[in-house]
């Protein structure tokens, strides 16, 4: 066996070049200028999750006034912002400070040994060459920063449904989703109702969809929030660039902060706040405790956000709606629902969200109408699994 070629011994070694790795390399560059640093990145391009995420309506799911870097503060339109616009802040900020020449692509790093008496962290990646070829090589480094995030880019979680392989549509995974997948005019599910599924249903409504179905085992709460920061406009318009960013992050802060503190104190009152907000938004006999109402209190889990109520939107306009039960197992044609709630009637269908959980209570059947959903013209349905 080949021994691995020894390539560069440095002062800092990050691993991963997305949000994280690449802001690690701006301080280095900012605040200790004459410290030695490559970034190993396993992928072709810098980005992370917002290069690796391209389906339809991809956004960050938390603000970018608190994600994003304090020393070159988000400038864009939106607090919860498109992958790509995130995509070209990370970008940017890297070609500003100079980073770009300090990354390594298609360098996979597969294993990191440290050696007390060298002080120093042998760290061993797979270098992928143009041509496909892949050969091991090292790097040696005082400190070793890991920005690698905690997602499996090359193998996604999958739900273990019955039946899937008996399924005779196209199963489609948010995390590998095909440039050219053409949905125009098809019927989907969407299975799962964590931030991707929020975020795909309006999107893919919008996008030209006959319909999109939410197929959820569980409700989540869900935060309407406005698209534009009315607070950021105004700072932005009456204070100096700087001094607006530090109101805009710390309204941020702050209103996350109070919110998850009110949750904590006084769930009931947030549960109804949250409620009463979603009626407002969907019409008068919406079955809104079955779908929007979770047994648990808020932020017991994650609160999932929308900018411009564009989920519930979606749905009072009759381009998707979401259905509450457990997949018993998948059809040639379609679905099979373990408490008999209709999921769609003809389409594709989208994946299972891991963070789902529990099962509808007996006060869910009453809404629920028949045990299966069956395409009588044929699979054309698309699974993601989010």
């Amino acid at each position: 066996m080949t021994a691995a070629a020894h390539v560069a011994d440095v002062d800092v070694l990050i691993v991963g070049a997305g949000l994280s790795g690449i802001g690690a390399a701006c301080h280095l560059q900012r605040e200790l200028p004459a410290t030695s640093y490559l970034i190993l990145e396993a992928r072709a391009a810098m980005g992370g999750t917002w290069d690796l995420f391209r389906y339809p309506g991809v956004r960050s799911d938390s603000d970018m006034y608190t994600l994003g870097y304090a020393f070159r503060p988000w400038r864009g339109d939106h607090a919860l912002a498109d992958g790509d616009d995130i995509r070209g802040y990370i970008e940017d900020t890297a070609r500003e400070y100079a980073v770009e020449r300090h990354i390594r692509y298609r360098h996979k790093v597969i294993r990191a040994e440290w050696s007390s008496p060298d002080a120093r962290w042998t760290v061993t990646a797979q270098r992928t060459a143009a041509d496909g070829s892949t050969s091991e090589v090292t790097v040696t480094a005082r400190f070793l920063y890991a920005c690698s995030g905690y997602y499996d880019y090359d193998n996604p979680h999958e739900a273990d449904i019955p039946g899937l392989a008996d399924f005779g549509g196209q199963v489609v995974h948010p995390q590998s989703w095909p440039a050219d997948l053409d949905y125009t005019g098809k019927r989907v599910v969407v299975i799962g109702s964590g931030a991707t599924a929020i975020t795909l249903v309006p999107a893919m409504a919008r996008g030209g969809a006959e319909h999109v179905t939410m197929l959820q085992r569980s409700p989540t709460y869900v935060l309407n929030m406005p698209s534009h920061d009315p607070v950021a406009a105004l700072a932005e318009r009456a204070l100096p660039a700087r001094a607006a960013y530090g109101v805009i992050r710390w309204s941020h802060i702050l209103q996350s902060w109070g919110l998850y503190r009110l949750s904590r104190r006084r769930p009931g009152l947030v549960r109804r706040f949250l409620r009463s907000d979603a009626a407002k938004l969907l019409p008068a006999d919406y079955p809104l405790d079955v779908h929007f109402n979770p047994r648990y209190d808020p932020w017991d889990q994650r609160l999932c956000a929308v900018p411009g109520a564009d989920l519930f939107r979606a749905i009072a306009s009759g381009r998707a709606s979401v259905v509450t039960d457990h997949v018993e197992r998948f059809l040639p044609r379609g679905i099979r629902l373990r408490y008999g709630a209709q999921a769609c009637q003809q389409g594709r269908a989208l994946p299972a969200n891991r963070a789902t959980k529990g099962m509808p209570g007996r006060r869910h059947a009453a809404a629920m109408r028949q045990r299966s959903w069956e395409d009588p013209g044929g699979p054309s349905m698309r699974r993601v699994t989010t």
